[in-house]
């Protein structure tokens, strides 16, 4: 007798199961709390007040949320072609030093509408490039990309370190950052784009780049499902031979996965180096590319799901400083093990869950009752 598989709809794997996941996670995570001697009331209630209550608290949120909108991205397009991408930290790395490289050069030259266009296009190049070799080695060398990527990661940040240290640090400084750009290689921040607007909005890290996170999500779904390239591309990630057996080359489907998820990343310095420090330095970053992962699989892989992952995890990061900061006795650690639920529920447990969630549903829609079906033999006079 064979066992019953159950398979759920389309929406519910978007939408439904995420949502299960997150709830489940809150849930685990309370019951920690309250086992410390917390009220997970209080501390839900200050997360979610310090992330979404006041205008500052939003702006931090979003500007969380863009970075991980870049990195969740690049993770997803190499999941797609079959690719399991974990160097999204070292080509954000890259991606930045790429970004600074040409603000540090040309800034001081060129206006800023000529600089920033320059600056997204080295950030996306140099993510692209130092995503490329391990694309190369996996598609013609036969190296797992995965152990390659990680291994570029350490790479990426000291080469970082010896430019800062060796090249770019000035002369004298005890800092290890290179010196602030011109003018012209600023982002705006959304507060500056408000007020010339007449809007009032508070300071905050919060810049033009978040756009720039939305035009990338909506790209990357109008490329993955509404053009040839993408259809190549997921279906080589479907099934390499079938593709094959269609004409689908599945060594150049790699590498065109790698490089469009090493530009994502790379995007990554537009908003922490254009936007926010006006500087290259050390630790920009931090772990956002191995944060992309969890935010990739929460949102199920998808442009919209990583966005609402990435306010999520943003929200985590702003709110759970506000938990540290307010609520008496609850450390930052503590937060960090919320965030490892939540990463442990959407993305290991989720094979667990998505079963159970699927006889539910299937359960609920037997127990519905169903539409009476129209006459089809009328008697006639």
């Amino acid at each position: 007798m064979s066992r019953t598989t159950y398979t759920l709809p389309r929406w519910a794997d978007l939408v439904l199961l995420p949502a299960v996941c997150l709830g489940v996670a809150l849930l685990a995570a309370g019951g920690v709390v309250a086992l410390v001697g917390q009220s997970p009331a209080e501390v839900i209630a200050v997360l979610v007040h310090g992330a979404f209550g006041t205008a500052r608290g939003i702006s931090y949120t979003l500007y969380y949320a863009t970075t991980f909108v870049f990195t969740g991205l690049a993770v997803a397009v190499a999941f797609h072609g079959g690719l399991f991408n974990i160097g999204g930290e070292g080509q954000a790395i890259l991606g930045g030093l790429g970004t600074g490289l040409v603000a540090l050069w040309l800034s001081p030259v060129l206006p800023a509408w000529i600089m920033l266009p320059l600056m997204l296009v080295a950030g996306a190049l140099f993510g692209m490039a130092w995503a490329a070799v391990p694309a190369y080695l996996q598609a013609y060398r036969g190296s797992h990309v995965v152990i390659t990527t990680i291994m570029f990661n350490f790479i990426a940040s000291s080469l970082l370190v010896y430019l800062l240290v060796n090249h770019l640090r000035p002369a004298g400084s005890m800092s290890v950052e290179s010196v602030p750009f011109a003018d012209s290689a600023k982002l705006p921040g959304v507060h500056e784009a408000l007020a010339w607007l007449g809007v009032e909005w508070p300071s905050s890290p919060l810049n033009l780049s978040v756009l720039l996170a939305l035009l990338a999500a909506v790209g990357v779904y109008l490329f993955l499902w509404r053009t040839r390239a993408g259809y190549h591309l997921r279906a080589v990630g479907s099934s390499a031979t079938a593709a094959e057996y269609a004409g689908i080359r599945p060594k150049r489907q790699i590498m065109i996965a790698m490089a469009v998820s090493g530009a994502l990343a790379g995007l990554v310095g537009m908003n922490e180096i254009a936007g926010v420090n006006g500087k290259l330095l050390l630790e920009f970053v931090s772990g956002a590319g191995f944060t992309g992962i969890a935010v990739a699989l929460m949102g199920r892989n998808h442009p919209v799901g990583i966005v609402l992952a990435s306010i999520l995890f943003g929200a985590l990061f702003q709110g759970g400083a506000e938990v540290a900061f307010e609520v008496r006795g609850f450390s930052r650690d503590m937060v960090v093990m919320l965030q490892g639920f939540i990463v442990l529920f959407s993305g290991a447990m989720v094979y667990v869950i998505a079963p159970i969630l699927a006889r539910v549903l299937a359960l609920v829609m037997r127990m519905l009752p169903k539409p009476a079906a129209s006459g089809s033999g009328a008697a006639h006079g």
